[in-house]
């Protein structure tokens, strides 16, 4: 009853396979493994959001995971993509304000990952003191969908300048430069970092002048998703003196967004890989500024906030990107497997009595059919089929190992007695 044979080894052995493919299988579904290929959307060629999206790319390809960079016009363009489930796009970089009056739907926010200086750069002999001079001019605001356009627009907006009080051109970055000192426009909105070769060679032009923009506070105030900046006079270069002095420049908060449905895996790594990228340094931030956990148009993601506090877990510590999966799979397991285990272990001696129970009823209801036997005549064959019947229960008793049950002796009791009728009902028949 109790020996292992080979069939029941067998049986076990294909059981507990079982149990171990319907566990990882479920597992699999429960944390499920991180996808190898994701897409963000970035930025025309050669802006900042060009170069940040590589270095996340570049990032992303040391863990393993190939990420697809879909340039585009600009952040509103961006923000579309990201907003729409059927674009493709899960990962966006985009600018404050852009979902002040769009319908969202299902985005979370790894919080602001950096505010670039928003640059006004004009062509003038002489100083402009404020917006409203650039009515009449040609103003280079970027395309359309782009970021650039989109704050320019909202700022010349409060000064009453827009396309009928001006001309607004579709130019931005390098090629907005180049318009402004080829003479084909009179200014430019620019929104790169200071370090941009174009925006140097622009703060080293005489005739190019960057506006002070002394009308900052309130626009800040008027629109949150944009921050007051201060350049230092001789922060560029103190010889000559660049700016001349200090100059007033707006900055525009810009946001890392993912679709609520990315993998968490994905959005820690996308989280560490905006720390290594943004918290360095700059003309206008210190080191470990950014990211910053602080949106107020879209929900944060948790596990991005718990990143930045605490850091990378245990297993990102020591673990490459790919293995931390099958290690939090393993771990699962493994609690599981105990949680189960554990009660086993208190439940297993009360089945195992329960068995043993049960086993002995068996043997004893075989016994009964016995006794019952023996009211009748009986032949001698029919003596000797009883007798073996005796032995072949006493057999059964003797290999179960449970020797303190009540049961067990009342049945060895009853055998003995059994047996002894059937011994002398034998010697009758002789």
């Amino acid at each position: 009853m109790w020996g292992w044979g080979r069939s029941r080894l067998l049986k076990v052995i294909v059981v507990v396979l079982l149990l171990l493919g319907v566990s990882w299988l479920a597992l699999d579904f429960f944390i499920p493994a991180p996808p190898s290929k994701i897409t963000m959307a970035t930025g025309p060629r050669g802006t900042g959001l060009d170069y940040f999206g590589r270095r996340y790319r570049e990032a992303f390809a040391r863990a393993g995971v190939e990420l697809d960079l879909r340039q585009t016009s600009g952040t509103m363009e961006n923000f579309t993509l990201v907003n729409d489930r059927n674009s493709g796009v899960q990962i966006a970089i985009v600018n404050g304000g852009v979902a002040e009056n769009a319908q969202v739907s299902g985005l979370l926010s790894l919080g602001v990952i950096y505010t670039p200086p928003v640059w006004l750069f004009y062509s003038s002999a002489e100083p402009i003191d404020g917006l409203p001079q650039l009515k009449g001019k040609r103003i280079a605001v970027g395309p359309e969908g782009s970021g650039v356009r989109f704050t320019a627009e909202r700022i010349l907006a409060r000064a009453n300048v827009n396309s009928r009080t001006a001309t607004l051109l579709p130019l931005a970055g390098r090629g907005a430069a180049d318009a402004l000192l080829d003479g084909k426009a009179d200014a430019a909105f620019i929104i790169s970092p200071a370090a941009a070769p174009a925006i140097r060679e622009l703060l080293k032009v005489p005739h190019i002048r960057l506006m002070d923009l002394s009308a900052a506070e309130a626009l800040t105030r008027i629109f949150p998703d944009l921050v007051r900046l201060n350049l230092p006079k001789g922060m560029i270069d103190l010889d000559p003196m660049t700016p001349a002095s200090d100059t007033t420049l707006l900055g525009n908060l810009t946001k890392l967004v993912i679709r609520d449905d990315v993998h968490p895996a994905i959005v820690q790594l996308l989280a560490k890989t905006a720390k290594e990228v943004h918290d360095k340094p700059g003309f206008f931030q210190r080191a470990g500024e950014f990211p910053m956990a602080v949106d107020s148009e879209f929900p944060l993601s948790q596990i991005a906030v718990d990143y930045y506090k605490k850091g990378p877990s245990f297993l990102e510590q020591y673990l490459p990107f790919w293995m931390i999966i099958y290690a939090r799979r393993a771990i699962a397991f493994l609690i599981a497997a105990v949680a189960i285990i554990i009660p086993l272990f208190s439940l297993a001696p009360r089945l195992y009595g329960w068995l043993v129970q049960e086993r002995l009823r068996k043997l004893y209801r075989r016994l009964r059919v016995v006794e019952k036997a023996l009211q009748a005549q009986l032949t001698k064959k029919q003596i000797l089929a009883l007798q073996n019947e005796i032995a072949d229960i006493d057999r059964a008793t003797d290999a179960i190992s449970t020797r303190n049950s009540d049961l067990y002796f009342m049945l060895r009791y009853h055998l003995d007695r059994t047996r002894s009728r059937l011994g002398e009902m034998s010697a009758l028949q002789n």
